[in-house]
């Protein structure tokens, strides 16, 4: 009784104390109209909508700030003026670097009236297999080409040609083609110890495979009420997972690394995880400096609050999943690590198939719907498709499955061994040489070096003049080379080692000298505010790259006859 009467105590002083808010509202609006009233409701409600959608946004409203602050700035009479020379300056340059040719060659820009014969096609052919100065076959190009064994390529041609016209769009009429693209997908996900319900779908290459995931994580989390999905993803996670984000509306978060380590912070992941998280994100190894994010420590977050987690193993996949059969034990990043929902694993790289075939895995069918896309009423039939393409080279999948058949387990630990036993070289020698550092603890196939004496980017500069090709990072500044069954070749990983040691010197003869060329292009671009004009100059390349104006040393292919 005691209880029920205190209550009704409360709920008196309640209604007296909102008796007397409304009283007060009403008395204070007597003499308000009332379109006035309801004008002002409206307005004010309309106001709070529009700003809650100006500030949740799938970009952050500081990015957007400073965006439309170098905006501003483009529009300044003189220093707007001075920036677009310099950007009109840098994209000339480039133009006519990419649209530079040989003398005497052109670029075809009409069909010929009549068809070349076959001969007269690989003349031609051979003409474009020539255009470059850049030969991997050496075992000076970090990455790119991860075979290139003779006889395997030999093969693949072989099994091209004999399903170069197969689709497995339409599985009735290439039931071959489906059976292989069945056996992949369950070849991979057995190296990944997948389970009995593991499945996945082949796709065109790694971003592919990063945004199919994303893809279905989306419409997960659009099922489970995020009206906002949002990845977390390490700094180092690659570029497809801002693509995904861009292209599916979704919100990425990037999370910091360890600056020692260069793996995930996992406590600042734990503190970005939110209501709108829909996936969370880690690399073994990652792009960048070829580290093995703490996959154990992140799929425990996972598993805590029930989020999808994804293993972004595109690169390594076909390395690390035979590393301890080599002799290179790695911590557990598959499928046998509770909470990891799915892997992506690219076969055109260290699997030694052609390009153009990845493997995107899932621990359970369930995801797996999510990624499929099905449109039940349009007249044409029922279209459902596994992945972005609809139609797809059914000579690249059986090309994907007999270089798997044929180089088997033991072939694919031998190649494993020789790539570590590489890597572990070069990386113990190049620790010894003084004033360049390497950035974490590159575990698999990818080296990453830098320097806090010179800028790093003045030996890339000389080790491209010794004729090597790597790969230019930033944020912070380095270089990369990716070893694969090239790097292998007797004397490469030797040669490597030397010219870096020969180089490095040299450099220190003046460290603080300024750089040149391509370095210091690419230095200067990570020092630009506004990156937006790195995106307009990423654009201005891209667009060069399908450029067919003719330069005034070169005649245009006669479009009447088809030739030159």
């Amino acid at each position: 009784m005691e209880l029920r009467e205190t209550l009704e105590i409360y709920k008196e002083i309640v209604l007296s104390y909102l008796s007397d808010a409304r009283s007060f509202v009403n008395g204070r609006c007597k003499d308000i109209e009332s379109f006035s009233l309801i004008a002002v409701t409206v307005g004010s409600t309309l106001l709070l909508v529009w700003l809650y959608n100006f500030i949740f946004q799938p970009e952050s409203l500081i990015s957007r700030g400073k965006k439309q602050f170098f905006r501003l700035v483009r529009r300044l009479p003189f220093i707007g003026t001075k920036i677009q020379e310099q950007l009109n300056k840098a994209l000339n340059d480039m133009s006519e670097k990419m649209g530079t040719l040989k003398d005497g060659v052109s670029y075809v820009t009409a069909l010929p009236h009549t068809g070349l014969k076959q001969d007269d096609v690989m003349k031609e052919l051979k003409q474009y297999s020539s255009i470059g100065h850049v030969s991997w076959e050496n075992g000076k190009v970090s990455g790119t080409v991860y075979s290139g064994e003779e006889r395997l390529t030999q093969l693949l041609v072989k099994v091209y040609g004999e399903f170069a016209w197969s689709n497995p769009l339409h599985p009735e009429i290439f039931p071959g083609v489906r059976k292989m693209e069945a056996e992949v997908v369950r070849m991979t996900c057995t190296l990944f110890n997948g389970g009995p319900a593991s499945c996945g779908t082949i796709t065109s290459g790694g971003t592919e495979s990063i945004l199919m995931a994303c893809k279905a994580y989306r419409d997960l989390a659009y099922e489970k009420g995020i009206k906002h999905p949002e990845i977390l993803a390490p700094l180092s996670a690659h570029a497809a997972f801002d693509k995904a984000a861009h292209y599916f509306g979704m919100k990425l978060v990037h999370i910091p690394l360890d600056p020692k380590t260069m793996q995930v912070d996992v406590k600042a992941m734990k503190r970005a995880i939110s209501k709108n998280t829909a996936m969370v994100v880690c690399s073994a190894p990652q792009f960048p400096h070829g580290v093995i994010d703490p996959i154990e420590e992140v799929a425990k977050l996972a598993l805590r609050y029930q989020i999808p987690f994804h293993v972004d193993a595109c690169l390594g996949g076909f390395l690390i999943v035979f590393m301890k059969k080599a002799g290179y034990p790695l911590k557990p990043f598959d499928f046998s690590v509770k909470g990891v929902t799915s892997i992506s694993a690219d076969t055109h790289k260290y699997g030694y198939a052609p390009k153009g075939s990845s493997v995107i895995m899932y621990s359970d069918k369930n995801y797996r719907h999510y990624q499929f896309f099905v449109a039940p009423d349009w007249q044409g039939g029922i279209y459902a498709s596994p992945a972005v393409a609809g139609s797809r080279p059914g000579g690249i999948i059986a090309a994907c499955w007999a270089t798997m058949m044929h180089i088997g387990e033991d072939g694919y630990i031998a190649a494993t061994k020789k790539i570590i036993q590489a890597a572990r070289f070069i990386e113990t020698e190049l620790h010894k040489i003084k004033d360049i550092l390497i950035f974490g603890n590159p575990e698999v196939s990818v080296i990453a070096i830098g320097s806090q004496v010179f800028d790093i980017f003045r030996l890339s500069n000389s080790l491209t003049a010794k004729g090597w090709n790597l790969n230019t990072l930033q944020f912070p500044s380095s270089i990369h080379i990716c070893l694969t069954l090239l790097h292998t070749k007797p004397g490469v990983a030797q040669e490597f080692v030397k010219d870096v040691k020969e180089s490095v010197t040299e450099i220190m003869k003046d460290p603080g000298a300024k750089t040149t060329g391509m370095g210091a292009i690419y230095g200067m671009a990570q020092t630009i505010p506004d990156r937006s004009m790195v995106t307009e100059i990423s654009q201005a390349f891209l667009d060069c790259l399908y450029t067919t104006e003719v330069p005034s040393t070169a005649k245009q292919i006669n479009g009447s006859t088809g030739q030159h």
